[in-house]
């Protein structure tokens, strides 16, 4: 599993560090995006070395955004989890699981992105969680483009630069940017509310969370720790209460 934190910047309020992270066995996703039976074996293994390229290329320093996490569903690499931690900004502390959908034809076509996390967010359908890439990519362009552009894409939409240039036929939820340019104060508390509910136990360990519905289980999984058992890996990787550094 790709991804990249980092700790050279304290957050606005100590980490409590709770949970913790774990990769599950992933199971196979919705049968619509993988390859057809009747695909040429060669064309199957151009496509699949295309999307064993991409995943390699998170190793390479900046291709994987902070924050982020990803894993190639097991038994289908059309299909990738990720779980992406938003550190800054109206919706900072949000732990948001996600989903990325290869079409049968990539990289000639464009990803899909799709939330399983329900977040207010004015690209992000609040029906299914589909996410609208067509802001950055237009027209998607197979030599130029690749994963950790639209990853970063995806990290950039929530901060306010993008929030600001997001035009309204771009939405999916026309109510959140009507808010964020109506009433930002109005945005703000539903952000906030998504960074909370994000948080919550049922949202992080309940397989059959509402917000899950019909999208297949999720290859990251999150476990609830015992008190021993987060000290003894606090202590492992080195971590302290802010109380301890004073």
């Amino acid at each position: 599993m790709y991804g990249y934190t980092t700790y050279n910047e304290p957050p606005s309020t100590p980490p409590r560090l709770s949970r913790s992270l774990t990769a599950q066995t992933p199971t196979r996703s919705q049968p619509g995006s993988a390859l057809p039976p009747s695909t040429p074996a060669t064309t199957r293994s151009t496509m699949t070395m295309a999307q064993a390229e991409e995943y390699a290329s998170l190793r390479y320093p900046g291709h994987c955004p902070l924050g982020m996490y990803l894993i190639p569903d097991k038994n289908n690499i059309f299909v990738w989890d990720g779980v992406f931690f938003v550190h800054q900004g109206y919706y900072s502390d949000c732990i948001l699981k996600f989903r990325l959908l290869f079409p049968k034809d990539y990289p000639n076509s464009a990803p899909q992105v799709q939330f399983l996390t329900d977040v207010f967010h004015p690209l992000i359908s609040q029906k299914d969680g589909s996410f609208n890439l067509s802001r950055r990519f237009r027209p998607w362009r197979p030599k130029e483009h690749h994963v950790y552009d639209v990853l970063h894409w995806v990290k950039a939409s929530f901060k306010k630069q993008a929030l600001d240039e997001i035009k309204d036929h771009d939405c999916f939820n026309k109510e959140a940017f009507r808010l964020y340019h109506e009433s930002t104060s109005s945005f703000a508390a539903l952000a906030t509310q998504s960074s909370m509910l994000s948080q919550s136990a049922s949202a992080l360990f309940d397989k059959d969370h509402p917000s899950m519905a019909g999208k297949g289980t999720h290859g990251i999984a999150f476990k609830e720790l015992k008190p021993d058992q987060l000290d003894a890996i606090r202590k492992k990787i080195g971590l302290r209460d802010w109380d301890d550094e004073s």
